[in-house]
C-alpha cells in the first residue's frame, strides 16, 4: 500500500486549524510504478516551505514527518535555505538522505505551510488539455498542447490569498491543475525518458479573469491569466516516487463547500511525457519550473448561469496523493 497525506485548512469554533489525514491506495503493477520514479526510489517525500509561528518573517524548507515537519537546515545547515536553491545546486539527494536519520521535527501546528517552491523561472500553462474540459465547451481537443505562461509573481501559497481588483475584472474564475515540478536541467528530452527529468508534483489553481483572457486583450491569455495571487500551489510538492502513476489521479475543486469540480487525470489529452519532450524542445526546462497541466470540467464560466469568484470565497483544491489546501479570497 502507498501512503497519501492531506492537508488542509478547517474552521473549528471559529479558529483556523490545520487537519491532516491519511489517504491510502492500492499499489498498482510493478511496471507502472517504476515508470514514474524520478530522480530516487528509495526516500519518497512531502517537501515544503513553512514559517514558524512565533517568526512568520522567515520561510524555511522541510518535509513532512507524519503530523510533524522536520527544518532540512536544523539537520544540516550546510544546506540551503529555500527548495529552489537546494534544486539548483543538485542537493535534492541529500535532502532525501536526511529520511533516513530519525531527523528531530515540530507539530504542524507550530508552523504555518507557505508556497512550496517560489522564484521558479518559468511557469507553463497547458490549455484545454482535458477531455471533460472540451466536451463543455462543445470543441474537440486540440491536436497539440495549447500552451501559455504565468508569470511567477503570481505564486501565493496557502498561507496566502487570492486578492480580486474587483474595479478591473468581474469575471474571475476556478481552474484545479495537477502541477508537474521539474527536478533538474531538461532540453530535447525524449517522452521516454521525460520523467527522469521530474522532482514531483503540487497543486494549483490557475486563476483566470475570463474578461481579460477573452474579451479585453485581443485574445491573448497573459494579462488574465497574471494578476497579483493569481497562482495559488499547495500543501507540498510530493515527490515522484511517493505518486505513483500521475495520469491516474482524482483531481477536485470545492468553492465554499460546494464541489463544483471533480475528474481524474486520466482524461489528460496531452500526457505528462508528451508536455515535456514538446516544451523542452523549443527552450531548456530549469530546476523548478512548473507545469499546469490543465484543467477538467466545472469550471465557472461554462455554468448556466455562470459563476465567478467574489470576495469571501474559499476554494478547496485536492488531488490523490499529494493532498488538499484551501485559498481564500479577498479584495484586493
Amino acid at each position: 500500500m502507498i501512503g497519501g497525506i492531506s492537508l488542509c485548512y478547517r474552521t473549528f469554533f471559529g479558529i483556523k486549524r490545520r487537519v491532516l489525514s491519511s489517504v491510502t491506495i492500492q499499489k498498482g503493477l510493478i511496471v507502472d510504478t517504476v515508470r514514474y520514479l524520478s530522480l530516487s526510489n528509495t526516500s519518497n517525500m512531502k517537501l515544503v516551505q513553512f514559517k514558524y509561528n512565533n517568526n512568520l518573517n522567515v520561510v524555511r524548507v522541510g518535509f513532512l514527518d507524519g503530523n510533524n515537519v522536520v527544518d532540512i537546515n536544523k539537520v544540516d545547515s550546510s544546506l540551503p535555505s529555500t527548495l529552489l536553491d537546494i534544486l539548483k545546486k543538485g542537493d535534492i539527494e541529500r535532502v532525501k538522505s536526511l529520511k533516513s536519520k530519525n531527523p528531530p521535527s515540530v507539530p504542524l501546528s507550530a508552523v504555518t505551510l507557505t508556497a512550496p517552491i517560489q522564484g521558479v523561472d518559468k511557469v507553463l500553462c497547458i490549455g484545454l488539455n482535458y477531455k471533460d474540459h472540451c466536451d463543455e465547451q462543445n470543441l474537440t481537443p486540440p491536436p497539440v498542447p495549447m500552451v501559455f505562461g504565468k508569470f511567477s509573481s503570481s505564486i501565493v501559497g496557502p498561507d496566502g490569498a487570492v486578492r480580486l481588483r474587483t474595479d478591473v475584472t468581474k469575471k474571475v474564475d476556478w481552474e484545479v491543475e495537477l502541477v508537474v515540478v521539474i527536478g533538474k536541467k531538461a532540453s530535447s528530452v525524449k517522452a521516454a525518458n521525460a520523467f527522469d527529468y521530474v522532482l514531483g508534483y503540487t497543486i494549483a489553481q490557475d486563476i483566470s479573469a475570463r474578461d481579460w483572457q477573452k474579451e479585453r486583450n485581443m485574445g491573448q491569455f497573459l494579462l488574465g491569466k497574471s494578476m497579483d495571487t493569481f497562482c495559488p500551489i499547495g500543501p507540498c510538492i510530493t515527490t515522484s516516487d511517493e505518486i505513483g502513476d500521475p495520469q491516474k489521479l482524482d483531481i477536485k475543486c470545492s468553492l465554499n463547500g460546494v464541489l463544483k469540480q471533480t475528474s481524474n487525470t486520466c482524461q489528460l489529452v496531452h500526457k505528462i511525457e508528451d508536455l515535456i519532450e514538446r516544451l523542452s524542445s523549443v527552450m531548456t526546462l530549469l530546476p523548478g519550473d512548473m507545469i499546469l497541466t490543465g484543467t477538467p470540467g466545472g469550471v465557472g464560466m461554462y455554468r448556466d448561469p455562470p459563476e465567478y469568484l467574489k470576495p469571501g470565497d474559499v476554494l478547496t483544491n485536492e488531488i490523490q496523493n499529494i493532498g488538499s489546501f484551501d485559498i481564500k479570497v479577498e479584495k484586493f
